[in-house]
């Protein structure tokens, strides 16, 4: 530690200064115990483990800390044995004494400890609220080596949640005190996690520099797993650059000094590091490198070797699973299915269910290529039901690829649904028939459900899962309604229907063979032409979705009486306006009304309650923050407070803190919105335009959000001018999930901008149509929107067709 009084003041200084914004807590000195609040980050499958500094605590001198007592010392067995929650337990056991016998240094290192065991559990925000926690009882002990190494942590915490730029910051001012103190093992640590950071944003030439001189310092302390960890990271570094021949050199290097070390935890996670990189630069080459996947198998059987003595059943089931998984692509099925069975077993004794639920899913893959689908549908069922709770673990080090959650676990849900749709083929009887098409669709529900969550990444969906009610039930009591799923799969589309037969909700069944990347071809043609104005070159390919979409289910429609269609749409067909679908004499929206939701496990069937209507209208009508004004606005607001009344914030009155104030204390039971508002494929890109700010999402759901813990609802949340990017499948799955995100049991909102003066005409109708009780809000819609296609001026379906109602429909 530096001597010099005022350089450490100075320091000192800085931390308290500093405000760790996204982690905070109440407390200042207790043990934190937040639920961990962020539902699932992306899950990725877990395969670069190598960031010493998210693999072990950090050593302290023996000085400042004393690491002799029981607890601490447990805890850091259970964690070098891949047992998480058990070293957070003791680690938290261990603070909390510190806590009561006064002891505020060694508190802070054990509350280090333990947000390491919350990150390697995937609980970031809890384990964010820890490090906040341990570095202000740092700053206060006058440990400014330990203050710095935790301002470190927490800019791993911040990557972890996908926030690049304070993760960045955080680390940056880390490394500048760590070199401030001349700390060598902290700067060597920093630099590394600073070049994980640095890749994720492809700024390579700068994160090979920071991996290349974390090398360098920690070859010179001796710390070589440390310089390992770097020169794994900078390979794969080298590896998304695109230069192949010098990631292979560093792995090659890595290689040799790793097989030097001492077995340990560490040496089993970067063998596994190497053998993963060695696989994607061996696939990556044209022919696929033979030698290279020899190394991976070699490396691999090491990682798990080592795990294995070291009884660290964790790695050992990712080194025995991914070797599985190479006997897999060669199509060695037998030897593959063993190495498999080993690395299920593993994950089962270390508790790993975020490796679990891979090797399970790879069983179901090898048992449906042996021939046995019973078996392959239990694995696959085994897979999802793990995935289920889990929160993700996210790849120690730098991940190998940004993986969206859709791309890198959504195939488990797809082949399982598409295993239970070939079984269904072979069903005996109409009940066996209708089981494995209800199973299939809740298999789907499920992934519709997870793939929301991480998109938000909180607790909303939860709370709407609180509220569940099973599909049959909304339907059974609902005739003239069908809900459509439209499953994607590669090789064609999988129409499910849900209706109601007069007695009891059935399901329908149609297969279209149109492959997905046709379909996504054609849906991105039609959405480009839909916000085309001047022509009516959308047409064919409106009427060739419809023929794809529609027409295999017509019969079923005409034969049940079907009024309203509500549509569960996937992938791609959530870009689109269904309504805008043509069968060459009529639109869609003029056949049914329409309305779409993210999934029905998440819609609350209640009716919306007209005879207790509360309006709050919130509007700009002026430019606001480079937006272009909405002239039309103060007449659209002025036609709704005519029908309903209610409270009106306009302009400068629409300010956060007034929104917050009316939100909380007038309880509305509609609120509408016209303002600007994007929706990015990233949930924290997504914002509404307020006076004073622009609203996040998540600053939306702490101001709205409360209505999903009231008794009396939100009704309806209109979102009047709303804009989602053209073939952004992640935006407009934002765009569905906003009336869960808000608590809202509806919400009308819009795909993209529209005429000021045509939104205003057909808002001002459809709240006009919710006054008559016997029409539903779906119908509301409907109505509103034939009647603007009426005027000359707004017939094409790029006026009146990007409206869309979310979720709830009656």
């Amino acid at each position: 530690m530096i001597a010099h009084d005022t350089q450490s003041r100075h320091i000192r200084k800085k931390l308290k200064n500093r405000v760790i914004d996204f982690f905070t807590s109440e407390s200042t000195h207790k043990i934190v115990r937040t639920p961990c609040g962020l539902g699932w980050p992306a899950l990725i499958l877990v395969i670069v483990l190598v960031s010493l500094t998210s693999l072990i605590p950090y050593s302290v001198p023996a000085q400042d800390v004393q690491v002799s007592e029981d607890a601490l010392e447990a805890g850091k067995q259970y964690f070098t044995q891949g047992h998480f929650a058990k070293a957070a337990q003791k680690w938290e056991q261990a603070a909390r004494e510190f806590e009561e016998s006064n002891q505020p240094n060694e508190q802070a290192q054990a509350l280090l400890y333990f947000s390491q065991a919350l990150y390697n559990l995937g609980q970031y925000q809890r384990a964010g609220v820890t490090l906040n926690l341990a570095r202000n009882l740092a700053v206060e002990s006058n440990n400014l080596v330990l203050a710095s190494r935790i301002l470190g942590r927490l800019g791993n915490v911040a990557f972890a949640l996908g926030l690049e730029e304070p993760a960045e910051a955080y680390l940056t001012d880390a490394l500048a005190e760590a070199r401030e103190l001349e700390d060598s093992a902290l700067v060597a640590t920093i630099l590394n996690d600073r070049g994980n950071v640095l890749a994720s944003q492809q700024r390579y030439s700068e994160a090979l520099g920071s991996f290349t001189e974390s090398t360098v310092l920690a070859e010179a302390i001796n710390h070589h797993s440390l310089a390992v960890t770097a020169l794994i990271n900078a390979a794969w570094s080298s590896f998304l650059e695109g230069d192949l021949s010098a990631s292979q050199d560093r792995l090659d290097l890595a290689m040799t000094k790793v097989n030097l070390l001492e077995n340990s935890h560490e040496k089993a996670q970067e063998f596994l590091s190497i053998g993963l990189a060695y696989t994607r630069i061996g696939q990556a080459r044209e022919p696929s490198s033979q030698k290279l996947l020899r190394q991976s198998a070699e490396a691999f059987q090491q990682s798990a070797e080592i795990a294995h003595r070291l009884k660290d059943h964790r790695t050992a089931s990712y080194g025995w699973g991914h070797l599985g998984h190479l006997y897999e692509v060669e199509g060695r099925l037998d030897e593959a299915m063993e190495l498999t069975r080993r690395a299920i077993h593993a994950a089962q004794q270390g508790a790993a269910s975020e490796s679990l639920y891979q090797w399970e899913w790879q069983a179901g893959r090898l048992l449906r290529l042996q021939g046995n689908v019973d078996e392959s549908i239990l694995a696959y069922r085994r897979a999802v039901y793990t995935l289920q709770p889990i929160r993700h673990e996210v790849t120690r080090g730098f991940p190998v690829q940004s993986e969206s959650f859709r791309s890198s676990i959504g195939p488990l849900f797809f082949e399982l649904v598409d295993l239970l749709l070939t079984e269904a083929d072979g069903a005996t009887d109409e009940v066996m028939n209708q089981s494995i098409l209800g199973n299939a669709r809740r298999t789907m529900e499920q992934f519709k459900t997870a793939e929301l969550q991480d998109y938000f990444r909180d607790n909303c969906v939860e709370a709407s899962l609180s509220k569940k009610t099973n599909v049959d039930e909304i339907v059974k009591g609902l005739e003239h309604t069908a809900v459509v799923y439209p499953i994607l799969l590669p090789d064609r589309m999988e129409l499910l229907i849900s209706v109601h037969n007069g007695q009891k909700a059935e399901l329908k069944r149609k297969r279209v063979q149109v492959t997905l990347e046709i379909l996504t071809s054609e849906v991105r043609t039609l959405r480009k032409f839909l916000e085309k104005r001047t022509t009516r070159e959308y047409l064919p390919h409106a009427q060739q979705v419809y023929a794809w979409l529609i027409q295999p289910i017509r019969k079923y429609l005409t034969q049940f009486d079907v009024h309203t269609l509500v549509f569960v749409p996937d992938g791609p067909l959530r870009t689109i306006p269904l309504g805008a679908l043509h069968d060459g004499q009529e639109f869609l929206i003029e056949q049914y009304a329409l309305a779409i939701t993210p999934g029905i496990d998440l819609t609350d069937p209640r009716p919306i309650n007209r005879e207790d209507i509360k309006l709050l209208s919130v509007g700009l009508t002026d430019s606001v923050q480079g937006f272009p004004s909405l002239p039309n606005v103060a007449s659209e607001i002025q036609a709704l407070t005519q029908l309903y009344g209610g409270r009106v914030l306009l302009n400068q009155q629409f300010q956060v803190d007034e929104l917050e104030y009316e939100m909380k204390d007038e309880r509305p039971s509609i609120v509408h919105i016209a303002s600007h508002a994007k929706f990015s494929g990233e949930a924290k890109k997504t914002f509404l335009l307020a006076f004073d700010e622009k609203l996040t999402m998540d600053r939306l759901d702490e101001l709205i959000g409360l209505y999903q813990f009231r008794d009396t609802p939100l009704d309806l949340l209109t979102l009047s001018a709303c804009e989602t990017a053209a073939g952004d499948d992640r935006a407009a799955l934002g765009l569905a999930g906003v009336a869960i995100k808000a608590g809202a049991r509806s919400a009308l909102a819009t795909l993209w901008f529209i005429n000021d003066k045509a939104t205003s005409e057909l808002i001002t109708e459809f709240y006009r149509q919710l006054q008559n009780v016997s029409v539903s809000k779906a119908m509301a819609l409907q109505i509103a929107k034939k009647k603007l296609m009426s005027h000359p001026s707004y017939q094409h379906p790029s006026y009146w067709s990007p409206f869309l109602l979310i979720n709830n429909w009656l």
